[in-house]
């Protein structure tokens, strides 16, 4: 085995006779008196600096100094990794990104061992398993190696490097210096291309290179055409992303459950219930089962858009595919009800979720409070609801419930509406904003018990 042991680029001995060379020809050259006297000194200051400037490289010294989260990716190495690629691992992780010595370490260590491919491959999953922020230019390195024997497929992994850190510029001088070399391009180097476009925002250059795959004859995989649906979703472009959808349907290539969602995700922030319940249809007719968050997506989306009838039906479909309704679902409802000021809707919704045993949680209570409470009729719902639950009687509590409310309602805006006559503001309003502030101020309520149905 070739030892590593070389001695210092640039060894001192070196430098010491340049040194006195420059002194020798200085002294030759220059007048004797005072002026030769001030110019030896010069000289010798500038022959020192000269050589201070010129940089050393031993491969002993390097990777002993190693930081404390450099000897932790150290101890991740493999066991099996060869001792000549062990060897190789501390210097490189001692560097830090853009040192100048990466090189002359790479092209010691080649010259020293002869690695062939499966050395470089295994070099080059170590970075990439300890997160190495040298990987792409130890890459960009074995690339030009004759030992690596580099392919389309070693190219495609350094521009998606490229791209996952926006480097478009570097990305594409790398696709052009591989397309230099005569390797042909295929289409998961087209599509690694597409998706690099469609992350940084640029839709024109992505539909230029979908263009060329389609162009060249290449197949489209579900990647190519995931990657360009997005494109068009960042681009506020929908319709061309339904279109596109709609086109991978026909040909039985069904892009990710991720894209479908991106994209009902942005049908439903717009308020376009129809969009979302298209987009809805598409992900069960690709195979994939709605969770509880792609239904909290279309319920918002029938929210936004003032359909809340459609939106409760949405939960009921959930409990008929044994899917219980989040927290989000519920509370969006009842914030549509209180958009729409449907009180009596939003007593019939809870009434129904309390037949089929669901208990709501913090979000949609905490809304419930405040929305009985600028009604200021907070208790009389917590009474209404606790008789509910006393009585036993699930098919009548909806009817209960709504007539309870309604009756104590009324007997609360009646007494409102007397106490205005007489030019004051109501008792029972008073009692209750009073009882807030207490609450609030109580060390053991911070904040409104929040309302369940049990």
């Amino acid at each position: 085995m070739a030892s590593l042991a070389a001695p210092a680029f640039h060894s001192l001995a070196a430098q010491i006779s340049r040194a006195s060379t420059a002194r020798a020809s200085s002294q030759c050259v220059t007048a004797p008196g005072r002026r030769g006297a001030r110019a030896r000194p010069r000289a010798a200051e500038t022959a020192q600096a000269a050589a201070a400037e010129t940089p050393r490289f031993r491969w002993d010294e390097l990777g002993t100094g190693l930081s404390d989260p450099q000897e932790q990716a150290m101890r991740g190495l493999s066991p099996k990794l060869p001792n000549r690629c062990r060897a190789l691992m501390p210097r490189v992780v001692s560097l830090s990104p853009g040192d100048e010595n990466l090189g002359v370490v790479l092209a010691f260590w080649v010259k020293a061992m002869k690695p062939k491919r499966a050395d470089w491959l295994l070099v080059l999953k170590e970075l990439m398993a300890m997160e190495s922020p040298l990987l792409a230019e130890v890459l960009e390195y074995v690339l030009l190696e004759d030992s690596f024997e580099a392919n389309v497929r070693d190219y495609t992994k350094l521009i998606q490097i490229y791209g996952k850190q926006n480097l478009l510029r570097e990305a594409e001088e790398a696709f052009h210096a591989m397309k230099a070399r005569g390797l042909p391009c295929d289409q998961v180097m087209l599509t690694a291309l597409v998706d690099m476009y469609s992350k940084a925002g640029d839709l024109t250059r992505a539909k230029e290179t979908f263009k060329e795959i389609v162009l060249l004859g290449l197949p489209l995989d579900k990647r190519a055409y995931g990657s360009m649906i997005m494109a068009y979703i960042r681009a506020d472009m929908l319709d061309q992303a339904d279109d596109l959808i709609k086109q991978t349907e026909d040909q039985q290539v069904f892009a990710g459950k991720e894209v479908y969602k991106a994209l009902l995700r942005a049908y439903s922030y717009r308020g376009d219930s129809e969009g979302a319940q298209r987009v809805f249809d598409a992900v069960q007719f690709a195979g994939t089962v709605p969770d509880t968050k792609l239904c909290a997506l279309l319920v918002n989306a029938y929210c936004l858009s003032n359909r809340i009838d459609e939106a409760v039906c949405v939960t009921r479909n959930m409990r008929s595919a044994g899917l219980e309704p989040c927290d989000r679902c519920v509370a969006l409802i009842l914030g549509a009800y209180e958009n729409a000021d449907r009180l009596e809707g939003a007593l019939e919704f809870l009434a129904e979720l309390e037949e089929n045993g669901v208990v709501i949680g913090q979000e949609p209570s905490q809304l419930l409070a405040a929305w009985f409470g600028r009604l200021g009729v907070v208790h009389e719902v917590e009474q209404v609801l606790e008789e509910v639950g006393k009585s036993g009687k699930s098919k009548q509590s909806s009817s209960v419930l709504k007539e309870g409310v309604k009756s104590r309602m009324s007997v609360h805006s009646v007494s409102v509406q007397k106490e205005w006559r007489r030019g004051s503001r109501s008792t029972h309003s008073i009692s209750v904003q009073k009882k807030r502030t207490t609450n609030r101020k109580s060390k053991h309520n911070s904040s409104p018990s929040p309302l369940q149905l049990k």
